[in-house]
């Protein structure tokens, strides 16, 4: 489920035997945990108060999964009346649990930029227009915006993740291209931020003679917990004997498409703790991330609670 388009260097015995792909964002992991609470719900499946959908959803990396799962009917026949997703942190330790109310994992836009020069010979560039050049001066431009442009208690984060352009070391090429994201728990400085772009890519491409496209492919609303959802859960975990440790106002700079489902019906995210000094290194979407297994009996456990609980109160 959902393994990225990276070499792995962890190591490990059971490392992907697929060149180019790895499982750097611990989906994987998150598959066992419902494989596990499937196991523990069925085992007593006469006994639950109420109906218990699994949700084993690929494309979270491209935030088009959970839109898929809603376009195909996932809350609907039975309708759903709560929802619960997890995801896992290396950097945090064993034990350690998060699931503040209100938003919590920030929005997401993936944007891609086009620069069209003119192509020529590479001891010759006055001759041509080199979009190479023209795409270092928006990537500069771009990363001033957060630090000039956004209050400093507004967290965005605004960063140029992929650069492509050339074939050879002595041609200017023709075009360039850029692609990146946005994350933001605000939509107002969303806004803005996308109107600053855009006029930075064309008037930075215009300036060297060059033409600049900004276009917005993707974009994931903030996950947001629900209020009376995480209370309940809140009151109910404090019997499950786990010693959680939690923190109201811990936010990551991160994105999920369960934001998706957050807008549908009462949510909650949780985010488990899964790193140590010895079993567990490195954070998410690092080729070098190993994580603590010693979280796979806790999550599934921790999935199946919750939805045992829920109905039997509801």
């Amino acid at each position: 489920m959902d393994a990225l388009p990276m070499e792995e260097q962890s190591g490990l015995p059971f490392s992907s035997l697929n060149r180019g792909r790895a499982h750097t964002c611990g989906h994987d992991i998150h598959t066992a945990f419902l494989l596990g609470a499937a196991r523990m719900l069925k085992e007593r499946e006469k006994e639950l108060s109420g109906t218990v959908k699994l949700v084993f959803q690929a494309g979270e990396e491209t935030l088009e999964g959970a839109q898929e799962m809603i376009r195909a009917g996932i809350l609907e026949n039975p309708a759903v009346d709560a929802a619960v997703g997890i995801h896992v942190q290396p950097t945090l330790l064993p034990g350690y649990l998060n699931y503040p109310a209100g938003t919590f994992l920030a929005s997401s836009d993936t944007f891609e930029i086009r620069i069209q020069g003119k192509g020529g010979h590479g001891g010759q560039p006055h001759l041509g227009i080199d979009p190479i050049n023209v795409a270092a001066h928006i990537i500069l431009a771009l990363q001033s915006l957060q630090v000039k442009e956004v209050a400093a208690d507004i967290p965005v984060v605004l960063n140029v993740c992929q650069v492509e352009a050339g074939s050879a070391s002595n041609i200017v090429p023709d075009t360039a291209r850029l692609s990146g994201t946005v994350r933001t728990y605000d939509d107002s400085a969303c806004r803005k931020l996308k109107i600053r772009m855009r006029q930075i890519v064309e008037g930075t491409a215009q300036m060297f003679g060059a033409v600049g496209e900004l276009i917005f492919a993707e974009q994931c609303p903030c996950t947001v917990n629900d209020p009376e959802l995480a209370g309940f859960f809140s009151e109910s975990l404090r019997h499950f004997g786990a010693g959680f440790i939690t923190d109201g106002d811990y936010k990551m700079q991160v994105s999920d498409d369960f934001g998706f489902y957050t807008q549908k019906v009462p949510s909650v995210m949780f985010v488990i703790g899964c790193g140590n000094s010895e079993g567990g290194q490195g954070h998410n979407h690092s080729p070098y991330v190993i994580y603590n297994e010693e979280v796979l009996v806790t999550g599934a456990a921790l999935l199946a609670h919750c939805a045992w609980d829920w109905l039997e109160k509801h």
